[in-house]
């Protein structure tokens, strides 16, 4: 009786859970798009981009560099590794992209959904890579841009870890042929964080950073189309 109390009470717990958030992964934000999205042009290159907030925002600071570049934005503010691989076929594969750029991690060291191990998060970047590679899609994986302090968790440290996991994603990605994306290095201050000229609250860019992401973004582009992934 004990037992069947205590998983009727974990049932509940998690029923309750999923009421109060029924898309923690945030398929249905992009699910109109995605369906209104036509099939590729023959001919013409389709890169998706996969991220969080840095990457849901770029679009809405320069729309021009999507649109004249027939580039898709699929990014979601807050979000962990964990979600964007669980929304990885509806919003890059289903797309059928030439390209897939991925800049993910800086919110699992947030701990946005809790802590989470280096190890962890490197498993998800991965999963996103593999199932692009499987589907013929070429994969350009990005260092996590400079980050000295989270304005919103001012308890946690990032430096180390942000120099951890882009190590982690150069080594997977130099042993696998796939494209590194150094956004760290040209954007770092000499503490390691983004600089007051090209970010607000030294997270996400603003114009002038996103400038500075904008040819190494295509450049990593051209190369992985060249690349034998």
């Amino acid at each position: 009786m004990k037992t069947r109390l205590i998983i009727t009470s974990l049932l509940l717990v998690a029923a309750t859970a999923g009421a109060q958030n029924k898309d923690w992964p945030g398929i249905g934000r992009y699910e109109k798009a995605n369906t209104n999205t036509p099939p590729p042009t023959k001919g013409k290159v389709r890169v998706v981009y996969m991220g969080d907030s840095i990457t849901d925002a770029w679009i809405n600071n320069d729309s021009t560099f999507f649109k004249s570049n027939n580039y898709v934005d699929r990014g979601i503010s807050g979000q962990t590794t964990g979600q964007m691989l669980i929304r990885f076929r509806p919003d890059v594969i289903n797309l059928k992209p030439d390209v897939v750029v991925i800049l993910a991690g800086i919110n699992d060291i947030a701990e946005n959904n809790g802590p989470s191990k280096l190890e962890d998060v490197m498993g998800n970047i991965i999963s996103m890579a593999e199932l692009a590679r499987a589907n013929k899609i070429k994969v350009v994986l990005s260092a996590i841009l400079p980050a000295a302090a989270f304005p919103w968790k001012l308890t946690i440290d990032p430096k180390e870890k942000v120099k951890a996991l882009n190590e982690m994603i150069k080594s997977y990605a130099g042993k696998n042929n796939f494209v590194y994306l150094d956004y760290f290095t040209p954007m770092a201050d000499e503490n390691r964080g983004l600089p007051k000229s090209l970010s607000g609250d030294g997270i996400h860019p603003n114009l002038t950073g996103y400038k500075i992401m904008e040819p190494l973004a295509q450049t990593a582009i051209a190369a992985a189309l060249k690349a034998k992934q």
